[in-house]
């Protein structure tokens, strides 16, 4: 009965922001509706009352939903995707949009303005988005120091990358900026995710080489680690560069695999709207074949006879085109342990939170399961 009314409250809840909110946010600049929308959820989420509506409104639970991941207990398994909380500012009301876990950022060893606008675009037809920010966030110092003791109602990723600037095209500079950034945070959040993938910023992508990913990850185990480590990997690379990451990776005993971040190839069959821009990488379902493609191939090849960890082996957050529970479902099937999912939610309303753990809750019962984590990487 409880499940029964928590899906006619969201059917209530999504028709209501795709009737009415949705047609007046899609008329204004996305950029501009990201930032009023997230000036409202902080002022929500500094009061109890406020709080409580919005669990009222958007929250679920479940038993068959909870894990224990690395040691981080997991209420359910959708988190909120590095990118819409930039500089940490939303971590009250995110357990109380239903979400079981958050990452914040990408967050760099200095403050970045981003790249100039407009620097956001939505793909309305193929349900994406184009963005372009260029890791535009207040920096490492600032952030962690208004994080500082602050005690957080579910675990909380550190999403790090390299400032986006002309000194950090230099390896080096490159590497000292992401440890900075790393050793900010190392009293801070439940885990850090490396992001070697950002699409957007001054110099590429040069930590998908074996070399350079080497050298990076050295300088961060140069340090205890006082938390688990994820790479973010690109769903661009070509076999042999994933096989060089997932190598490299296992030799540092890095814990896990975020698959993945935005793609940039413009041939993509899912992009079916007229005007695409020039500049920046694709979120949404453009990127859902490619996020389950990359979660299949990254599992096998952790999980083969080769890498016999067993329980041991890295865990994998998938992360592109999660509109549904079943999208959800298919990641886990294939290997994912949580999944992410940000423009999913901008289409469908914060209501599909709550959704997607409600449907996750009926296919575990319809498949026999009486876990989530029972489900990971049967298909």
């Amino acid at each position: 009965m409880f499940d029964l009314l928590i899906g006619w409250r969201n059917y209530v809840m999504g028709k209501k922001y795709k009737w009415i909110l949705k047609p007046i946010f899609f008329q204004i600049d996305p950029e501009k509706i990201h930032d009023w929308m997230a000036v409202f959820l902080r002022w929500l989420g500094k009061f109890f009352i406020g709080r409580k509506i919005a669990y009222f409104c958007w929250g679920y639970s479940n038993k068959r939903l909870e894990q224990n991941i690395l040691g981080i207990n997991f209420k359910n398994p959708v988190g909120l995707s590095a990118g819409f909380d930039k500089n940490a500012t939303l971590t009250n009301i995110t357990p109380s949009l239903g979400f079981g876990f958050t990452e914040v950022g990408s967050i760099t060893g200095n403050p970045c303005q981003g790249n100039p606008k407009p620097r956001l675009w939505r793909l309305k037809k193929s349900k994406s988005l184009a963005v372009y920010y260029g890791l535009a966030n207040d920096g490492c110092e600032n952030i962690s120091k208004r994080l500082k003791d602050k005690k957080f109602g579910l675990p909380v990723g550190i999403n790090i990358a390299k400032t986006n600037c002309r000194a950090t095209a230099d390896t080096q500079t490159a590497i000292l900026d992401y440890f900075k950034a790393y050793e900010a945070f190392k009293d801070v959040g439940d885990y850090v995710t490396i992001n070697i993938s950002c699409p957007n910023a001054y110099g590429g992508e040069p930590f998908t080489g074996g070399a350079k990913l080497e050298a990076l990850l050295g300088k961060i185990m140069s340090v205890p680690k006082t938390k688990p480590i994820f790479l973010k990997i690109s769903p661009d690379l070509s076999e042999r560069e994933t096989d060089e990451i997932i190598a490299v990776a296992l030799r540092f005993k890095i814990d896990g695999f975020v698959c993945t971040n935005l793609t940039k190839n413009r041939n993509n069959k899912n992009i079916v709207d007229k005007f695409v821009p020039e500049k920046g990488g694709f979120s949404g379902k453009v990127l859902d074949n490619l996020s389950d493609d990359l979660i299949r191939y990254v599992y096998k090849k952790i999980n083969g006879p080769s890498t016999p960890f067993g329980a041991s082996s890295p865990v994998i957050i998938g992360s592109g085109g999660v509109f549904s529970a079943e999208d959800a479902y298919r990641k886990i099937k294939l290997g994912a342990s949580l999944i992410e999912l940000m423009t999913g939610m901008i289409y469908e309303g914060p209501q599909l939170i709550s959704d997607i753990n409600l449907g996750l809750v009926k296919l575990l019962k319809k498949d026999g399961y009486k876990n989530i984590s029972e489900a990971v990487g049967k298909e």
